[in-house]
This record gives structure tokens, C-alpha cells and sequence, in this order.
């Protein structure tokens, strides 16, 4: 029963908002009692924290089986973008802004562990792209690994980029574009350009 409320709750929230759905919304959607849910979670703030990092494990998990399987780093990143995307669902609903207005703690907490894994996945990323000469062999790893990470979690911002101008998908597939424009070689320009031309988001 636990995972079940994780998993509703999840969906809800990510359709509708952190702050909007109530336990009673919950519980209705489930067909049980509140009472149920606060056998398993003692307050809203705990579920939404169960909730965060169940998406999050969700999402590293995906992440890790497409780096295993990419062809190259350049799908690599728009398939992992694209798969990141698919867990946004309404970005009207902004999660990621809720969580951070409302849940400050959690989102600190998410914030470090989304770092930590990023951090990883793309250091390990240009390394595979320098050494199959499609990224620039004098670029600097450790400083573009952190760059990346500022700048997609930077364009999540509505106070710089609102959500009524630009969409996430947009964010995201421009900001990916702006990122590996920057240390392409010729040979991952081609790819680059061929990848775009054929695979528009």
C-alpha cells in the first residue's frame, strides 16, 4: 500500500502541483481513507519527500540505461533530455519551483543529490566524446561538467525564464544545443547538425 500511495501521490503532484493536492485528493484518488495514508506517511511534507526522490531514483535509473546504450554523447544528452521531459509532464505546474517555494528542505536535499548524479553522468559523457573526437580534446572537464549543471537547472528559473514565454521543452532543447555547440569538433558539428535536422523535439 505504500508504494501505491507514492505512486499516486507522485502522478498527482506532478500533474497538478505540489501545492495544490491535499492527502484528502490522495486518498479519494486511491479510494481509502486518509487515515490510511498517515499509517505510512505522518504528514503531507513526508509523502511529498518520498514522492521527490522515489521520481528522482526513477529518473537516474533511465538515465544510467541510456548512457549504457547511447551511439554518442550528442544522443546521448537529447535522449536523456527527452526522457527527463517526459517526467516534467505539465510544465505549467511548474514542480520544481513549487518544491522549491514550498518545500525548501527537500528541494536542497534533491537539489545536491541531482548535482552529484549530473556531475557523474557528465563528466563521463565528455570524456567519451573527446576520445571519439567529437568534443574538443582541450576543453575542461571539470568546469563544463559544473557549467552544465548550473545552466540547466538555472533555465528552471521563472523569474529569469517564465513559463508563459518559454516552455520547458524549449529550455531544454536550446539550452543542450547553446551546451554542445561550445565544445563540438567539426565532426560533432556534423552530427550535431544531422541530429538536429532530423530529430526536432
Amino acid at each position: 500500500m505504500k508504494e501505491q500511495i507514492i505512486n499516486k501521490a507522485t502522478d498527482l503532484f506532478l500533474t497538478l502541483g505540489f501545492k495544490s493536492v491535499t492527502m484528502d485528493d490522495i486518498a479519494n484518488e486511491l479510494g481509502i481513507s486518509k487515515k490510511t495514508i498517515y499509517v505510512h506517511f505522518k504528514n503531507k511534507t513526508k509523502l511529498v519527500e518520498a514522492a521527490t526522490f522515489e521520481v528522482f531514483e526513477t529518473v537516474c535509473g533511465g538515465i544510467d540505461c541510456i548512457c549504457n546504450t547511447s551511439v554518442n554523447p550528442i544522443e546521448e544528452l537529447y535522449d536523456i533530455k527527452m526522457f527527463v521531459i517526459k517526467y516534467v509532464k505539465n510544465d505549467k505546474t511548474s514542480p520544481q519551483y513549487q518544491l522549491k517555494k514550498y518545500y525548501p528542505e527537500i528541494h536542497r536535499r534533491l537539489h545536491i543529490k541531482q548535482f552529484e548524479k549530473m556531475h557523474v553522468s557528465i563528466k563521463n559523457s565528455l570524456v567519451k566524446g573527446i576520445e571519439s573526437g567529437i568534443f574538443r580534446p582541450n576543453i575542461d572537464i571539470e568546469f563544463i561538467s559544473r557549467m552544465y549543471f548550473n545552466g540547466i537547472t538555472g533555465i528552471k528559473d521563472e523569474t529569469f525564464f517564465p513559463l508563459d514565454t518559454f516552455s520547458i521543452e524549449y529550455l531544454m532543447e536550446n539550452f543542450l544545443e547553446y551546451h554542445l555547440r561550445a565544445i563540438v569538433t567539426n565532426q560533432g558539428l556534423e552530427i550535431l547538425n544531422k541530429f538536429i535536422n532530423t530529430n526536432q523535439s
